[in-house]
């Protein structure tokens, strides 16, 4: 009975967190620090029920100021060598992906 509550809950956890990044890039145009607001929701909903975020939505997320990355407006993306560096406009820092 249990197993199956937590599962339930986890399920539950990945849903909401789909919706919250559905929600922040529908309101980014009008309102962004909205969008940065459902992303910090999203994370904690992730920390709660510890639930992994997808690797298409985490890309999305600036690993230091936790903003919504949106290419052209909040976020740069340049490849260099073997990586893809994204810089996030927001904080500055930069993330390394490997390709």
């Amino acid at each position: 009975m249990r197993k199956k509550q937590k599962d339930w809950a986890k399920d539950m956890a990945h849903q909401r967190i789909q919706r919250l990044f559905e929600l922040a890039y529908h309101e980014f145009k009008t309102h962004p620090e909205r969008s940065n607001r459902y992303v910090v929701l999203a994370r904690r909903i992730g920390m709660r029920y510890r639930v992994r975020m997808p690797h298409e939505l985490k890309r999305m997320v600036c690993k230091h100021c936790h903003a919504y990355l949106v290419q052209g407006a909040t976020a740069r993306t340049r490849l260099q060598g073997t990586h893809i560096a994204t810089t996030c406009l927001s904080c500055g820092k930069q993330m390394r992906l490997p390709y």
